[in-house]
């Protein structure tokens, strides 16, 4: 009987050797043959087309055939291992024996069987979070993402990505949801090398190309002159999301999104860019992302307010302390990244460009393997976008660049650009913007156009800090105490 067990087990190990001991010789050396084929198949492809399966990743018909493919070769597995312990089991073992026997042998499909249930729940995960979010060209529909996608090359004579990241706050007890965090992400599509540039939160007058409808209704930019500090909430970078559909019900066209694509152009004109695509994050549901990922870690050089609100004169509850290298759920995440008490918009927009980078850092493919169901999930139900499924499989082979590749922050001369007036400088930010990029502005704006006349600062004048590497700055360098007196 021991022999018997042992020759199961070495069945399990290499498939069809079992079955040719056990007096099927010809029907062995198939499976051998199979199972070897299929085995030196699959480390090829894991040697030598790395980016192809994960192109593959995130494309639904594939990913339903890998499912099915899996289904198939564990039941294959499992139905040879059973075979060959019938063919090699004694004729003469007792009930005992026939006892010991099955269990081992159940026990050798539950160790098949379990991982391939759980490989294929991942890749189920994988393809539902694909059809929810991603949306392919012909069903989805926006006002400002390219028109055609070449599949085949998406980046032909296309040196840069850009990316609009919006983090919206549509949670309970909100009217309506506002975009606190307004990041372009400037990818080149040859390196990978990544610029963020954080628009704040409080810019007014934000600019509409000359040739956008919303031009006719602001042509000075989104704003109103006369109104008191307290009065500009309306009329922030924050609220365009809202106000501007609410005003001007889809005035750019046909739009799943016509919050996102109000933004996407305005934001395009202020920096200079031409926005591709943008991708929405819920913030109030930010912390289920880093949960899932097993949280995130930063290093914090500030003491970081938990609650409070400075105009009201009211007191964080708590606060997160200064340190290296601090590990946050996703609780502590969120008020890493948007927690204002105390602080001013260069500071949020730092550590919202630190928490990107963190994240970016536990997406590591351990993680991802581990607690995908639980990402994808979480993912399903927090974003939304207009990148179209057409698109994905480019875009992995992309992300691939930019996760060896630099991230960097685009840092603004607030100073000189005078970007927290009521009429910041726009012609400046965009002449800045083209500097760190090293590209030319994609036109030439009028400056009545972008700003009210005598209100702007003079074009050229306007710098740009150098541009800043996130690694050095999220590293760890205190500042000291940031708590209020």
């Amino acid at each position: 009987m021991p022999r018997s067990l042992g020759l199961t087990l070495l069945s399990a190990l290499f498939p069809g050797l079992g079955l040719a001991m056990g007096g099927r010789a010809r029907l062995g050396a198939i499976v051998m043959t199979l199972s070897a084929g299929l085995l030196g198949l699959g480390v090829w492809v894991g040697l030598t087309r790395r980016n192809e399966v994960l192109a593959a990743a995130v494309v639904p018909s594939r990913l339903l055939a890998i499912s099915v493919g899996l289904g198939v070769l564990a039941l294959a597995w499992i139905a040879v291992i059973v075979c060959s312990h019938r063919l090699l089991r004694p004729a003469t073992t007792g009930a005992g024996g026939r006892l010991v026997g099955a269990a081992f042998v159940g026990l050798l499909c539950f160790a098949i069987a379990a991982p391939v249930a759980i490989g294929v729940e991942n890749v189920l995960a994988q393809r539902d979070l694909v059809q929810n979010v991603f949306a392919s060209q012909e069903e989805s529909h926006s006002a400002t993402r390219p028109v055609h996608v070449n599949t085949q090359d998406p980046w032909a004579g296309k040196p840069r990505l850009n990316l609009l990241l919006l983090g919206g706050d549509d949670g309970k007890g909100r009217d309506g949801t506002r975009t606190d965090t307004v990041i372009v992400a400037s990818i080149d599509t040859h390196t990978g090398d990544t610029a963020l540039i954080s628009m704040p939160r409080q810019l007014t007058f934000m600019p509409f190309p000359t040739d956008s409808p919303l031009h006719e209704f602001y042509p000075n930019g989104f704003g109103k002159e006369g109104l008191p500090v307290n009065g500009r909430g309306e009329w922030m970078l924050n609220a365009m999301y809202r106000n501007v559909p609410a005003a001007h019900s889809d005035i750019l066209g046909r739009s799943d999104n016509p919050g996102a694509d109000v933004v996407k152009q305005s934001v395009g004109e202020a920096t200079g860019l031409k926005i591709d695509y943008y991708l929405q994050v819920n913030l109030q549901g930010f912390d289920e992302i880093v949960d899932a990922l097993g949280g995130i870690t930063v290093n914090v050089n500030e003491r970081v307010a938990m609650g409070g609100n400075s105009e009201l004169n009211i007191p964080p509850g708590q606060w997160i302390e200064p340190g290296p290298k601090q590990h946050l759920d996703g609780f502590h995440a969120l008020w890493f990244a948007r927690g204002r008490y105390g602080a001013d918009d260069d500071q949020r927009q730092i550590r919202q460009r630190c928490t990107i980078k963190a994240i970016v850092d536990a997406a590591d493919p351990g993680t991802l393997v581990t607690k995908y169901q639980a990402i994808a999930t979480a993912g399903k139900r927090l974003l939304r976008t207009d990148i179209p499924q057409e698109l994905l499989p480019a875009l992995v082979q992309l992300g691939l660049k930019v996760k060896a590749a630099t991230v960097s922050n685009v840092q603004f001369d607030v100073s000189k650009l005078r970007l927290k007036y009521l009429h910041p400088d726009y012609i400046g930010m965009r002449e800045a913007v083209a500097k760190a990029l090293a590209t030319k502005p994609a036109t030439t704006p009028t400056p009545g156009k972008l700003a009210k006349p005598g209100k702007s600062a003079t074009p050229g004048k306007a710098t740009l800090s150098p541009t800043e590497n996130l690694q050095d700055a999220c590293a760890y360098h205190p500042t000291g105490d940031q708590a209020p007196n």
